[in-house]
């Protein structure tokens, strides 16, 4: 692989880096949000979204560091 390509991934890796950690925060609020549901909402359609939306974003944040790490072993490691 060239440096011009080796480059583009690297700033590849760079943006996926920053999506982490958007995506990372925005669970960490919604998962902060639902612990603090009063009990009475604990059985709600709303804490059912809230749960699923925090395992998405669980599943976002691995899909995004599995492409990194893909882009890494593409550029030899």
């Amino acid at each position: 692989m060239n440096k011009n390509r080796r480059f583009k991934l690297r700033e590849a890796k760079s943006l996926l880096g920053k999506a982490v950690s958007i995506v990372t925060d925005v669970r960490d609020e919604e998962q902060e949000a639902f612990d603090n549901l009063p009990e009475g909402l604990q059985e709600s359609e709303r804490f059912s979204k809230m749960e699923e939306a925090i395992d998405e974003l669980d599943d976002a944040i691995s899909s995004i560091e599995s492409a990194s790490e893909n882009i890494e072993n593409a550029m030899g490691g």
